[in-house]
């Protein structure tokens, strides 16, 4: 499923290496309101910041985007040279370049190969259409090992209207707004300031529940784009059809998040942290992040050790306040803690360890908030991924 009114294209400019497409545009061919969310580090990429501008906007025709280099930590010549990008295919397309938002993942702290990117424009532009949403997913990989897409179709007006997302990260995986590069597309018409609080919302609720190694990354952007194309009237927060576009909205970003973790560098296990009957909402994510961050934790679950203690020491260590000798954790549905205490479950949890996913339970019995967050476990393919990322 693809929303209407919307082309792509990828081509190769050899940013780290040659031999694939790592460089890609998404082009609305209508006026497009815009909405996005990016890092909180405190380093931020020169196009994040060339982005966070431009969104002021709320307005948005294109999206240019490059995997092989970050562009983070390049100095005023990466600024330069993020607008560049974006002026470069703005000038092919004939729009302004307020209206083209410049994206990069990759290495940090490595100038910008503009001498390959400039002659690799006028390609670019010119295979316009002639390439799908997940051809970009693919240009935009860095260490994951699939492209990363979802969609869903909802009825506005009477007609189907459709969302679709593309994201990647497999490392350096610690949101704290989004993930490392998120797109999001769709033909609804949506008013500047619904879309932005929808898309706040779906974030909070997926990419900055999910964590691969605890690592904010410089570049973290998550962009959606609403040309209208459907032909509705555009949604706004009291409209009655917002709610429908809300939900499909987190259910395809939680779709995302876990495609993400699932493909965390490294990684042979899925891991949900359900934290239940915490005091508060913060309570039970500070508690659940806590668990899935834990490297003692990820490192028990990769060699299928049922060690529940290092889940109790974590959810301790959150600042999340509750009462030790009433908490009970599960494994699946093994309860391996009761009231503090083992169980003596040990044998039938180690078994639940083995499996492709796992849920991890931990019910704080201090007041009736919950939170989930997605983990994976930690291995030495992490290590050697991470040692060798610059070769």
């Amino acid at each position: 499923m693809k929303p209407a009114g919307y082309l792509f294209a990828t081509a190769e400019a050899a940013i780290k290496k040659p031999g694939r497409k790592d460089i890609a545009v998404i082009v609305s061919e209508l006026p497009a309101t815009m909405a996005g969310t990016f890092t909180t580090n405190l380093v931020k990429a020169a196009p994040v910041r060339n982005c966070m501008k431009k969104i002021r906007s709320g307005e948005g025709r294109a999206v240019v985007v490059n995997s092989g280099n970050a562009n983070a930590c390049t100095g005023r010549q990466g600024e330069k040279d993020a607008e560049e990008t974006a002026a470069l295919v703005s000038g092919q397309l004939k729009i302004k370049s307020s209206l083209t938002y410049p994206c990069s993942t990759g290495v940090i702290g490595t100038p910008m190969p503009m001498e390959r990117i400039r002659p690799a424009m006028p390609a670019l532009v010119k295979n316009i259409g002639k390439s799908s949403f997940d051809d970009v997913a693919k240009a935009i990989m860095t260490t994951d090992t699939f492209p990363k897409s979802a969609s869903r179709r909802l009825k506005v007006n009477g007609k189907y209207g459709t969302i679709s997302g593309i994201c990647k990260g497999a490392g350096m995986i610690a949101p704290n707004m989004a993930t490392m590069l998120c797109f999001i597309i769709t033909d609804i018409a949506v008013e500047k300031k619904a879309l932005q609080a929808a898309l706040s919302e779906a974030v909070g609720k997926s990419f900055n529940r999910i964590t691969i190694d605890g690592d904010t990354s410089t570049n973290d952007t998550a962009l959606i784009m609403a040309n209208g194309a459907l032909g509705n009237k555009p949604l706004t927060l009291k409209s009655a059809e917002f709610s429908a576009f809300r939900k499909a909205l987190d259910e395809l970003t939680y779709e995302l998040s876990r495609l993400i973790v699932k493909d965390g560098e490294g990684a042979t296990k899925l891991v949900e942290v359900f934290v239940m009957n915490a005091k508060n909402e913060a309570d039970a994510a500070k508690a659940a992040l806590a668990i899935a961050n834990s490297s003692l934790v990820k490192t028990a679950v990769y060699g299928n050790d049922a060690n529940w203690g290092r889940i109790m020491a974590a959810a301790g260590y959150s600042k999340a306040k509750f009462d030790p000798e009433k908490a009970d954790v599960w494994f699946n549905k093994v309860k391996v803690v009761n009231k503090g205490i083992a169980n003596n479950k040990d044998r039938e949890a180690t078994e639940e360890m083995k499996k492709k996913e796992l849920r991890i339970t931990v019910d704080l019995h201090a007041g009736k908030a919950s939170a989930k967050v997605l983990t994976c476990d930690l291995t030495e393919d992490y290590i050697r991924i991470n040692a060798e990322y610059r070769t």
